[in-house]
């Protein structure tokens, strides 16, 4: 990995396992703001299973878990893309419980919350990015495509080689029936 990828990689994560932390440890002070969120979401998650928790001070405690671990995972390198494909979905619900702007009557309130708003949204974009990341490697896309190309090819030379010897064959057993004995 450069120093670039990795010094990007940190910086990026350092959001997410710092607040992930301090999240962790204190749910309390975001479970108000995130309860609107986590009502729309508890119909949903009781139909998965029913042990699931759905108070918000869990689910507040389970995003900063999560959020921790997978930025620790991209600051490391480790599972990179799929660390930053989970950060970026769990961004999502802390982008609308955290920072709606739309529903703020102060002017001085909605700004600051549409600036959080949008940086979380460059966040997003980074971890976006940060998945899409091959490192410089030729992506899955690629091989499977260069593997069809290879194998392709493969099966034409082998289809020409087959005619080939075939015609040898025929030639050499019309020669044989016209030699004597």
């Amino acid at each position: 990995m450069t120093p670039v990828r990795s010094l990007a990689r940190a910086m990026l994560s350092g959001i997410f396992v710092v607040s992930g932390a301090k999240n962790f440890t204190n749910p309390g002070r975001l479970a108000p703001a995130a309860k609107p969120v986590t009502d729309r979401l508890t119909p949903l998650l009781e139909r998965v299973d029913r042990r699931i928790p759905t108070d918000a001070e869990t689910l507040v405690r389970a995003n900063s878990a999560v959020q921790f671990g997978a930025g620790l995972m991209l600051a490391t390198g480790r599972f990179s893309r799929p660390a930053a494909l989970v950060l970026a979905g769990t961004l999502i619900p802390v982008t609308l419980a955290g920072h709606p702007f739309w529903q703020q009557d102060d002017p001085a309130q909605r700004t600051n919350h549409q600036i959080h708003f949008l940086k979380n949204l460059g966040l997003f974009g980074g971890l976006l990015l940060a998945a899409a990341d091959t490192e410089g490697k030729p992506g899955l896309r690629w091989r499977a495509g260069h593997r069809i190309g290879h194998s392709r090819r493969s099966v034409r030379r082998a289809v020409r080689t087959a005619r080939r010897e075939a015609r040898i064959a025929v030639r050499s057993a019309a020669t044989a029936r016209r030699l004597p004995g």
